[in-house]
């Protein structure tokens, strides 16, 4: 019998846990989940044989070296920050890794370290990044391999609510951690490279600067780019492309309403303003509009908004314009204030459905003529356990577990998922359970 090893049993873990479970007596696997809410595992274990439920503190190396040393292959769903001196400990133990964050500059260093060892640390093998690189490399592979010149790749992810669950203006609700998507885009510029020249867009920019995208049967999305694009040349082996976005999925009017957010400061994360016990939202808006005069906090917004005074309902949504609502909170910045009230008007209700929407387009050339293909994809959550979030982190990290343990995947080092040998048979299984890419192709 092999063992697995989870570390960690949040939200994103639920489908993975399912997986691992149901295939549990075919693979003749025995999974072991660590986290400190107890109770929570036993959830999700739910009595399973071939389940055991471990609580300790997962981020103590001493405390988890004992079960990686028993594991043959762990998977650690830990915040970002702790994969590396996972990494250490399985590179020291020689055990399999995964995990579904980003390569850091750190684990990148663990590489010779980690073939020396004879291991595999697969990384960026959830949906963003990890179904994102898949599905790309797919058709990459296949233009190049058609003799073909790949001139432009856009790439955009967004977690959504679902149509049916989408009861307020702005057309969202949290379905991740609401501190990152409070300070999305914050700290650098995103940087891109369009028709051979790199781009820069500053924070005060991101959300002005947007493209009007159409999703077959959803509709249009607005996408923004974000963060780095550039480090994705490497990554797809695409280093001479002339143009490569990557970015982030909303629904309009989400972008134009966020960006007189950000104009008026109250993103800004830098800086706290205190709390004297009578501090309402309505004193933090009133903060940040530059009239001093005796018109209302409406009407004064209603003028810094100017051509974008339709979106004042937007606002009041959210509970801006409250008079009566004391912040709980003593002292906090202005984009902790903002979370506060967007946690409750944002709430993902006990009935409601996430969504997950990817698109890509790529534009090619061959015998003189330029081809563009679209590429998107769309899963909606089953209920507040398993979301779509859930599935589309949960589905590959399983899919990929179950590969290493066969034997499939052969590789070793620090790696992520934009091999051949390695995508095709994880689409391939996603398509079994819902998650597939519908493609248009057009001459233009």
């Amino acid at each position: 019998m092999k063992n697995i090893l989870l570390l960690g049993a949040g939200l994103s873990a639920s489908t993975l846990i399912k997986y691992l479970l149901e295939h549990s007596e075919s693979e003749n696997w025995h999974l072991h989940v660590v986290d400190q809410n107890l109770e929570l595992i036993q959830s999700k274990l739910a009595g399973h044989q071939r389940g055991t439920a471990h609580q300790f503190n997962a981020l103590d190396s001493e405390a988890r070296k004992p079960y990686i040393e028993k594991a043959d292959l762990v998977i650690s769903m830990l915040p970002a920050i702790y994969h590396v001196g996972v990494a250490h400990d399985c590179i020291a133990l020689q055990k399999h890794l995964i995990t579904p964050s980003y390569i850091s500059a750190e684990m990148g260093a663990l590489d010779a370290s980690a073939k020396a060892a004879g291991i595999v640390i697969m990384n960026e093998i959830g949906v963003d990044p990890g179904i994102d690189h898949m599905s790309a490399m797919k058709i990459i592979d296949q233009i190049q391999a058609a003799g073909a010149e790949l001139l432009s790749f856009k790439s955009y992810c967004g977690g959504l609510i679902a149509p049916i669950s989408d009861t307020n203006q702005w057309h969202y609700k949290f379905t991740w951690n609401p501190r990152n998507v409070v300070l999305a885009g914050q700290g650098s510029a995103a940087i891109y490279k369009e028709a051979g020249a790199l781009k820069y867009l500053p924070y005060h920019r991101l959300f002005q600067q947007t493209e009007l995208i159409n999703v077959p049967g959803y509709g249009q999305f607005e996408a923004y780019a974000n963060r780095n694009s550039i480090s994705y040349l490497d990554t797809y082996g695409l280093q001479d492309l002339p143009t490569i976005i990557r970015g982030t999925l909303r629904v309009p009017p989400f972008c134009a309403a966020w960006n007189a957010l950000i104009q008026l400061g109250l993103t800004e994360d830098s800086y706290t303003i205190k709390n004297d016990g009578t501090f309402t939202p309505r004193m933090l808006l009133n903060t940040f509009i530059p009239f001093k005069d005796q018109r209302s906090v409406e009407q004064k917004l209603a003028a810094f908004l100017g051509s974008a005074a339709h979106l004042l309902p937007l606002f009041e949504e959210i509970g801006l314009f409250d008079a009566n609502y004391i912040f709980k909170a003593t002292e906090a910045s202005p984009a902790q204030y903002l979370q506060e009230l967007l946690e409750t008007a944002w709430k993902l209700g006990p009935t409601d459905n996430d969504m997950l929407v990817m698109y890509h387009e790529f534009i090619y050339q061959k015998a003189g003529l330029k081809h563009k293909i679209e590429s998107s994809m769309v899963a909606i959550g089953s209920d507040q356990r398993f979301t779509a979030m859930s599935d589309t982190v949960g589905l590959p990290v399983a899919i990929a577990a179950k590969l290493i343990l066969n034997q499939s995947i052969q590789k070793t080092g620090v790696t992520l998922p934009v091999y051949k040998e390695i995508y095709e048979p994880i689409l391939a299984e996603l398509a079994q359970y819902g998650i597939t890419f519908n493609e248009y192709e057009t001459t233009i």
